[in-house]
């Protein structure tokens, strides 16, 4: 039986701010973060919450063309349900992103170290407070590795009343470690381009091979196709992805999709619809609908 859950999101998203020190290193120095909690109710009135992830932000530019980036996260640093009560079992600490930029120029520009896979639109926005939602869809995790040790180039190229912009990136180094219940990638090689205009068009290509979930051995090689959008209709912000992947001879290697919508109802208030699917090898097809509402970084909502 499917479980009716309903869900409080409290999502924060803090501004960078300043070092206080006078030293000039200290100036060029920003820190910042975010957090988001959840309590769920399910039908047989247990109940559970949670400190989903508390991140931190680090980023340093001198405004010249060498700058430092990285985002450090505890996951569920603290739990609670009607059996256990409090918990720190899975807690956990995570090196999201630690990553150099160097800027040639608008076109050229290359970014070395780890970094979120940019081959998806929801991983260049994945702070929670910045996607609606502190629940990323499956598609977006389940697919593809969210996070590639390496190097990228991208630029932006304008173009009329249009800017093309582009990311290519290969893996240079794989994860030293992995969590247990995390999918093994490695050999991550891929592309994306995108159209920006009043709407943000994407289309990427990614190569990579899924290493088998019980031995950790190298297992299939896939090839996957990705496309992303985002835009507005009147007042109302609509973005979806979909992904298709292939085995290296050609046969279904699993595909997922969503679409989202933000409606405005009043003053700062949004009512948040998405509807997402995923279908992996042994693993069948899944679908849920999320709908949420929204006062700038405070959500509650309901998953079906």
């Amino acid at each position: 039986m499917k479980k009716f859950h309903i869900i409080i999101l409290l999502l924060m998203l803090t501004e960078y701010v300043k070092a206080s020190e006078d030293n000039t290193f200290y100036d060029q120095l920003n820190v910042g973060g975010f957090s988001s909690a959840a309590i769920t109710l399910h039908r047989d009135a247990k109940a559970e919450a949670a400190i989903n992830e508390l991140n931190l932000l680090l980023s340093w530019n001198n405004h010249s063309r060498l700058s430092f980036f990285s985002e450090l996260e505890i996951e569920r640093p603290l739990a609670w349900n009607d059996n256990e009560r409090y918990s720190r079992k899975e807690s956990k600490l995570d090196l999201e992103r630690l990553y150099f930029d160097y800027n040639l120029s608008e076109v050229v520009n290359f970014r070395f170290g780890r970094f979120l896979t940019p081959n998806s639109r929801w991983n260049l926005f994945r702070a929670p407070p910045l996607m609606w939602t502190n629940s990323r869809p499956l598609a977006t995790s389940r697919l593809f590795p969210i996070a590639t040790n390496g190097i990228t180039l991208h630029g932006a190229l304008p173009f009329k009343n249009v800017e093309l912009e582009y990311k290519l990136f290969t893996e240079l180094l794989e994860d030293q470690q992995q969590d247990n219940n995390e999918l093994q990638f490695e050999h991550v090689r891929g592309a994306r381009f995108s159209v920006k205009s009043d709407s943000d068009i994407g289309i990427s290509i990614l190569s990579f091979s899924e290493r088998d979930a019980f031995n950790g051995l190298s297992g299939a090689s896939y090839r996957m196709l990705g496309l992303d959008f985002v835009t507005n209709l009147y007042e109302t912000e609509i973005s979806g992805e979909v992904f298709q992947r292939f085995t290296s001879k050609g046969k279904e290697g699993g595909s997922g999709a969503y679409i989202q919508t933000a409606v405005p109802i009043k003053g700062n208030w949004y009512w948040i619809t998405r509807l997402e699917s995923l279908n992996r090898p042994n693993e069948g097809v899944s679908s849920t609908g999320r709908c949420n509402t929204c006062f700038e970084s405070f959500c509650w909502g309901l998953v079906i």
